[in-house]
């Protein structure tokens, strides 16, 4: 990705962030307001669809999990690509010290999450879910709170991110996925290596790749793997090189073309239907349930303590090397950042527990949403500081 695509990604991420942010409020102010009801009625909202064999029926918000972020998880799998052959992931030398610090980030979360609900009446199967970072709203919140900090910053953070997103998509790979259907598995197999072969094809219509990814997802939403493996197993058959010499690659086009509509519709949309929770009732008196302190508690205090952690031994043991520029301060800052869990989160979370489990649903939406804000709250106040700091240096 050129200095010139990477400004542009970030600039998409930051807008993205601020609209995630008003859409996950409009959702919790609708769902405890007088209006609650249509809210819910919204998102609960069953929507049948037919074509030909393909028969499925579900819920708006599914439909949103099912259908609309698979393809934000096809973007992020394009995203990841082309970093690991291309980009920052590329680079054993770069790379180290978000990978590590991405590393600490994980384990750290799981851990807490994994100690208060490891008691009876906890729920240590949803232990991934503070695991995971936002990349648009973590950007967001670093654009806000230091537009003039060193640049590495933003690199490192968003190379966190997306290592971040490689384990979550491993994670979901490995621990949610429904009976399988050996079939339907065979065909979407298939399916890939079909458009594998495709990607030799550097000239291949874009019309052939979105028919071969639709029949992908059809046939893994029927196996029961859950679909956004369907994404990023498409992303990865997308050729780099361009259509003809000269032009630009394949996946660097498709990435930028479908990149706004993914950070400004897709993620608003799911941010819409996944984050409203209910302060009131049996669910409101749930959220200061384990699964909540869980969830909470593992961004919170697991991701700066994890990534900040593991990226000051990385560099004390000589093993990476600090951001040019950035000051320990701002590497705990970003660490905090990293905390803001949201969409990634709630979707992990969507996967843990059935929609029929109203209490335990209703206490990872607010697990989220406590950790996140604390976390984006933290992050920015630190880094504020230390922009401030820099000023009066500056002036002096």
């Amino acid at each position: 990705m050129s200095s010139r695509s990477t400004l542009e990604f970030l600039k998409t991420e930051t807008g993205s962030g601020m609209l995630l942010a008003v859409a996950a409020m409009v959702a919790i102010v609708w769902a405890n307001s007088p209006w609650a009801g249509a809210y819910d009625a919204i998102t609960h909202h069953s929507v049948a669809v037919r074509f030909g064999p393909f028969a499925e029926e579900m819920s708006v918000a599914k439909w949103v999990k099912t259908a609309l972020m698979p393809i934000f998880f096809f973007v992020v799998g394009l995203e990841i690509k082309h970093e690991i052959l291309r980009g920052e992931l590329s680079n054993p030398r770069r790379l180290a010290l978000p990978a590590l610090a991405a590393l600490g980030g994980v384990a750290v979360p799981a851990l807490i999450y994994a100690a208060i609900n490891g008691l009876p009446g906890g729920s240590p199967q949803a232990w991934p879910i503070p695991t995971a970072t936002d990349i648009a709203f973590a950007l967001a919140a670093l654009a806000v709170a230091g537009p003039r900090l060193p640049s590495t910053l933003r690199i490192f953070l968003l190379t966190l991110a997306i290592a971040d997103d490689l384990v979550a998509v491993a994670l979901i790979a490995v621990l949610f996925t429904a009976d399988l259907k050996f079939p339907m598995l065979a065909a979407a197999a298939v399916t890939v290596a079909v458009l594998a072969a495709m990607g030799r094809w550097r000239a291949a219509p874009y019309s052939f790749w979105a028919l071969g990814g639709l029949l992908l997802w059809a046939f893994t939403l029927e196996s029961g793997v859950n679909t956004s493996l369907a994404g990023i197993a498409a992303a990865f058959c997308l050729p780099l090189e361009p259509k003809r010499p000269g032009g630009q690659g394949v996946l660097a086009e498709t990435m930028e073309a479908l990149h706004p509509y993914v950070a400004f519709f897709i993620l608003p949309v799911f941010a819409f239907v996944a984050a409203g929770f209910s302060l009131g009732g049996e669910a409101g008196g749930a959220i200061l349930g384990t699964v909540s302190l869980g969830v909470a508690a593992g961004l919170f205090f697991g991701k700066q303590i994890g990534v900040f952690g593991a990226a000051a031994l990385a560099i004390g043991l000589k093993w990476a090397r600090r951001p040019t520029g950035a000051k320990w301060l701002e590497l705990y800052g970003v660490s905090a950042l990293c905390g803001v869990g949201f969409t990634m989160s709630l979707f992990i979370g969507a996967l843990a527990f059935p929609s029929a489990d109203v209490q335990h649903e209703a206490q990872v939406r607010a697990g989220v949403v406590m950790g996140s804000l604390a976390s984006a709250v933290l992050g920015v106040v630190v880094l504020s500081i230390s922009a401030a700091r820099r000023a009066r240096h500056a002036a002096d």
